[in-house]
């Protein structure tokens, strides 16, 4: 009886928010959201966009996911590619998935994200 994915957690080092909140915000184009206050004070940090939630925790003995990611449906993969490499943002094209355009890039804290964008095979 699964309807959807709530949203996606990756780890974060202690100290960390500062450097995620301006790249989640300023180069994916997400919102932050408020955390109920019991879990604010854990740390870490909340992100929305799409109708996607990336949820952010603190973990001490943090090693940033390098295999495992979230997969994020963008439009315009061309375009959003653009935008992460004019904020600095390092894109690895990859088309091994039939049907999809796809992208891989990093978080501040070496957490690897997915982008992708289905292709239209019909035209």
């Amino acid at each position: 009886m699964i309807t959807a994915v709530d949203h996606v957690q990756l780890a974060a080092p202690p100290g960390s928010e500062p450097a995620l909140r301006t790249y989640y915000v300023t180069v994916l184009g997400m919102r932050e959201i408020p955390k109920p206050p019991v879990l604010a004070a854990r740390g870490g940090c909340w992100f929305e966009a799409g109708g996607v939630q990336l949820h952010l925790g603190v973990e001490e003995d943090f090693r940033p996911a390098k295999k495992a990611h979230p997969g994020i449906r963008v439009t315009d993969i061309e375009a959003y590619a653009a935008r992460l490499e004019a904020h600095g943002a390092r894109v690895v094209r990859d088309d091994a998935l039939p049907g999809h355009r796809r992208l891989y890039t990093e978080d501040p804290v070496g957490n690897r994200l997915e982008f992708l964008e289905p292709v239209d095979t019909a035209a």
